[in-house]
């Protein structure tokens, strides 16, 4: 099964959340493309995914998640106790998307914003498309 992630390049904590997954992703469960990419913009394009969605996105084979259920199920593939937040899903998607939606619309204000995308170090290159 394919699992890729589209995040924002632009933003820090999108990055940082991409770090975060590498680093608990031992088996390299997931590949990462931006959003702002020629890549990301074809997979958007491709699942009908509107363009107005503010979002990470998690495709899985023909199907995408957006919001807290992206989040989550990405948590289930991670090592350690972030499995464990999987659970969480069992919470009705209003209610967590709202908790998801407070950290999405701070975002920029509390990261900030990269002008460009980050290159990946040589060592995980291979993950991004």
């Amino acid at each position: 099964m394919e699992r890729i992630i589209l995040f924002d390049g632009e933003c820090n904590f999108c990055n940082r959340s991409v770090q975060f997954i590498i680093k608990r992703d031992r088996n390299g469960t997931f590949k990462f493309a931006s959003q702002q990419g020629k890549i990301g913009k074809s997979l958007r394009d491709y699942h009908q995914i509107p363009a107005d969605t503010d979002s990470m996105i998690l495709i899985e084979d023909d199907a995408y998640y957006l919001k807290s259920t992206a989040a989550l199920k990405i948590s289930k593939h991670l090592r350690g106790i972030w499995k464990l937040s999987y659970g969480l899903i069992g919470i009705p998607k209003p209610i967590r998307d709202r908790v998801y939606n407070f950290i999405a619309k701070n975002r920029l204000k509390w990261f900030g914003k990269n002008d460009h995308c980050q290159l990946p170090s040589p060592e995980i290159r291979n993950r991004f498309l």
